[in-house]
């Protein structure tokens, strides 16, 4: 793969670096000091400045009102919010416009899409299953009726549910097809229970009691659940190697500063050496996150599918963030754990991404099993 940004995709990380850059970490109330809930809704002003600055319809095609840009562009936003631990539902939103505009019935893709890159709609998904690493098609059925589907189950930990405007839901069919379906918001027989991620952020459990949707709130085409999932896990990775490389940052400032026996503490070998091992993970972390994202991006194709490269992504981010936020934790000594300073946050944030992407082992053996399937000449 070729990894030169282009000059849109460097135009676009350039405008969301400034965008970000007037959010403080401190502006997120800490999950430590307000247990439960961080805040009712996710930042609507600075939602309304990614829309202003076109970044919510970056995915979009121009017909849309989008700037037709790719996944790979879109990762490159993510890295730069993840720093500013931006409390705005852009992965979800994109990664499911972007699903949409791919799948969609021509209709529902006209009548929505242009809103999305306006910030007049919020979208996101239920990735997650029945507990959280369970396939998310398993947790809730559907079936045909005369007048359109009807969906039944329950899954969890869905971020932004309680106001977004629709909810892309997996679902699988008596015939063990898989459907995308297109809830819109408070539709009978559809209950919401309150969930709460490790960092604080309100999330919901998704109960589905014999929802009716019309046939076109529903797409049948086989791969669409699978590029929403595909475009959701690697913008996680995204999310947790921007996060990474912040708190790496934060951790070469105050160890820079700190002395001890009058020099300062990055200059003891011991800390250097750790500081090292977390730079190659993030290292790692960005190499196979561009490889993920490079793959959902060009028809190239190899003796791999894509699935095996983003499985790669997943395992170093899962794994690196988790060290990252741990060294620097580690580093900072008592001042890391003070809820005045804002590393505490990056580390609620990062477990809560480590959860979200699942266990490395669990992606070893997803990548064993595609080796497996295609197996590669010795």
């Amino acid at each position: 793969m070729d990894f030169t940004f282009t000059e849109e995709q460097q135009a676009a990380a350039e405008t969301a670096r400034t965008v970000f850059a007037d959010v403080p970490p401190d502006s997120v109330p800490s999950p430590a000091l307000t247990p439960g809930a961080v805040a009712d809704d996710h930042d609507r002003a600075l939602w309304a400045r990614l829309a202003d600055t076109d970044l919510l319809g970056l995915v979009l095609d121009p017909a849309h009102g989008g700037s037709g840009l790719d996944p790979i562009a879109l990762c490159l936003v993510l890295r730069e919010s993840a720093r500013a631990l931006a409390r705005v539902p852009l992965l979800e939103t994109s990664a499911v416009a972007l699903t949409l505009q791919h799948h969609a019935p021509e209709a529902t893709a006209t009548a929505l899409l242009p809103r999305v890159a306006r910030g007049e709609l919020v979208l996101t998904a239920a990735a997650h299953g029945r507990t959280g690493h369970d396939p998310a098609p398993l947790a809730v059925t559907a079936h045909r009726d005369p007048t359109g589907w009807t969906l039944n189950g329950h899954t969890s930990a869905v971020p932004w549910a309680h106001h977004a405007d629709h909810i892309a839901v997996p679902a699988h069919t008596p015939d063990g097809h898989t459907v995308l379906a297109l809830l819109p918001r408070d539709p009978t027989g559809l209950t919401l229970a309150d969930q709460y991620g490790t960092h604080g952020e309100r999330l919901a459990a998704l109960h589905l009691d014999d929802v009716h949707l019309a046939p076109t709130d529903v797409i049948e085409t086989p791969d669409a659940w699978e590029e929403l999932h595909a475009l959701l896990t690697t913008g996680t990775c995204a999310l947790a190697l921007g996060l990474g490389e912040q708190v790496l940052t934060m951790t070469s400032q105050y160890t820079g500063k700190r002395e001890q026996f009058g020099h300062p503490v990055a200059t003891f070998q011991a800390v250097a050496v750790q500081a090292a091992d977390r730079y190659i993970d993030l290292r790692a972390m960005e190499v196979t996150l561009w490889q993920a994202a490079w793959r959902l991006t060009t028809d190239t194709t190899g003796p791999l599918p894509a699935a095996a490269d983003i499985a790669v992504a997943k395992i170093w981010a899962s794994e690196g963030v988790r060290r990252v936020v741990q060294t620097a934790q580690h580093l900072h000594g008592g001042f890391g754990a003070d809820t005045d300073y804002p590393l505490h946050r990056y580390h609620a944030w990062a477990k809560h991404l480590e959860l979200a992407l699942g266990p490395a082992a669990l992606h070893e053996e997803e990548l064993g099993d595609i080796l497996a399937a295609h197996p590669l000449d010795r």
